[in-house]
């Protein structure tokens, strides 16, 4: 009786050390505590969860979508979406940001009321929050500043239809170089207090590492001054985390093995790998708040991958109590900086040219396949025109300016006027806008008829005038043109100007030799 004694002892005792981790459980079950905030006068880690999805790259946007040719890259959005809302309705705690509204337009179009009403209650506890907002994230060097507005409007209606709410904070992470235009006319003027980005030079990167100015205040404006300022970060090294902290499921990695039942035990050492990560970007960052990205290229496909890892690390770092982790946001942390109350260097200018390295300056997208870069400006155009004749005819359920829109806005993605996609996604850009301008062709053809037929009353009358584009003009085509005009008819040119200001021009059409023959080159 003794011995038995003496063994159940032992049992007992040991069971004892293997619950001393703190986690509550009942049968294997663990529930972390994820529930911290900002801690005063320790470091705070603010882990922000987020995928970059670009809005076609190696992949359409659609094969991006859907997750299909994945020979090419593994990844599906879907399944990002489907995913993190999953894992976001299961602990209260847990927060993402999502960027590319073309990508959750598709999304959102697709879920049953249960599950939109579900994610607006998500977006209204703040565990999902929409950065940037636009219909991508686009580029900042080749792209025109009405481009940049229209796309970003696009995705800001979906976004305050939906959820009532306006984006705060900019999250333009992947682009190659910013400009200050940015910094104003899409940061301070669209209602963000902050904007976050990753790509600067190395040189540059490496002297503000060295200064602490990664996180500065930018003015986009020299003569606005102080009203175009807004709070920009600078990521120490790219938008991806630290170095043994990528948790996708197929990465190599080292899991927080915290089950005592298992072999492998590694709290403590995940804990101080943690906090040398932390104190090592601490050295480069002003205030007590430093921001991991917790994320990187179509990441989240299984969302649990990510948050179980980041659960047991916010529970088992904040009970060793050498820093505090947190789950966070951008907007949470700007917040954070502000009431730090610490003056920040000021930046007037522009983050370009961007360079990697040496000698590896990303400067040949400027201007890498011109024909994109020249449709989609052309393309630009006409979309200012047709939504004006669309506002003065009225908007009818049968034709409209929604499939250009879409695509222009997709089509200012830091991948696709840039030029730096696969050809095929180059090719599938193209067919989105030759498809938009179909359908914009239609209404400006039967707005502009009806216009000129009616009296300016305000209502639009219906007309016999057929009206005709001369879309391959840039080759001197033109049918309409060319044809033979019957005996008693004549040919009417109509040209519209969309600008807001008088202005002389020559308008250039083809035309039948038959009417011009005392002219040379129609005698020939």
């Amino acid at each position: 009786m003794g011995k038995l004694a003496l063994v159940v002892t032992a049992v007992l005792c040991l069971a004892s050390v293997f619950c001393s981790c703190g986690v509550v459980g009942v049968e294997g079950y663990s529930k972390y505590n994820t529930g911290g905030g900002i801690v005063d006068g320790k470091l705070n880690v603010h882990l922000v969860a987020h995928s970059h999805d670009d809005v076609g790259w190696l992949k359409t946007i659609d094969q991006y979508y859907v997750g299909s040719n994945n020979s090419i890259q593994g990844a599906c959005v879907e399944n990002v979406l489907d995913s993190v809302v999953e894992s976001l309705r299961r602990d209260p705690n847990r927060k993402f940001i999502f960027a590319e509204m073309a990508f959750f337009d598709r999304w959102w179009k697709q879920q049953s009321q249960e599950i939109q009403a579900e994610v607006r209650q998500l977006v209204d506890a703040g565990q999902l929050e929409f950065v940037n907002g636009g219909w991508c994230m686009h580029d900042e060097a080749t792209t025109h500043y009405i481009d940049m507005i229209d796309q970003t409007t696009l995705g800001h209606q979906l976004i305050q239809s939906q959820f009532n709410r306006t984006p705060r904070a900019g999250w333009q992470i992947d682009p190659f170089g910013h400009s200050a235009v940015q910094a104003y006319l899409l940061g301070v003027e669209l209602g963000f207090d902050s904007i976050h980005f990753a790509r600067i030079d190395y040189q540059d990167r490496a002297k503000r590492k060295g200064d602490k100015s990664l996180e500065v205040i930018w003015q986009g404006s020299r003569t606005f001054g102080s009203s175009s300022q807004i709070f920009a970060n600078a990521f120490p090294v790219h938008y991806s985390p630290p170095n043994g902290f990528h948790f996708e499921v197929n990465d190599d990695f080292d899991p927080v093995q915290d089950d005592p039942y298992l072999f492998d035990l590694n709290v403590e050492a995940r804990v101080n790998d943690f906090i040398v990560a932390a104190m090592t970007q601490a050295n480069v960052t002003k205030t007590n708040h430093i921001m991991w990205t917790m994320g990187d290229d179509f990441q989240y496909q299984y969302a649990e991958s990510w948050f179980k890892q980041m659960d047991k690390l916010i529970h088992y770092v904040n009970k060793d109590g050498r820093v505090n982790a947190l789950y966070s946001t951008p907007s949470i942390y700007t917040d954070a900086k502000h009431a730090a109350s610490k003056s920040w260097p000021l930046k007037i200018d522009d983050y370009f040219p961007y360079a990697d390295s040496a000698n590896a300056y990303w400067t040949g997208f400027y201007t890498s396949r011109p024909a994109l870069k020249r449709y989609v400006r052309l393309l630009s155009g006409y979309y200012l025109a047709a939504r004006q004749l669309e506002f003065l005819r009225g908007r009818t359920s049968n034709t409209s300016t929604d499939e250009l829109g879409n695509a222009l806005g997709i089509a200012q993605h830091h991948d696709a006027v840039s030029g730096t996609a696969k050809q095929h996604t180059t090719d599938d850009y193209a067919k989105r806008l030759a498809i938009g301008i179909v359908e914009a062709e239609t209404l400006v053809n039967s707005a502009l008829s009806c216009l000129v037929s009616s009296n300016l009353d305000g209502h639009c009358a219906e007309s016999t005038v057929k009206l005709s584009q001369c879309q391959l003009i840039n080759i001197s085509y033109c049918p309409p043109t060319e044809e033979d005009i019957p005996e008693g008819k004549s040919l009417v040119v109509v040209a519209y100007n969309s600008l807001g200001w008088a202005r002389t021009d020559i308008v250039k059409i083809p035309v039948s030799c038959k009417y011009f023959s005392p002219f040379p080159l129609c005698s020939r």
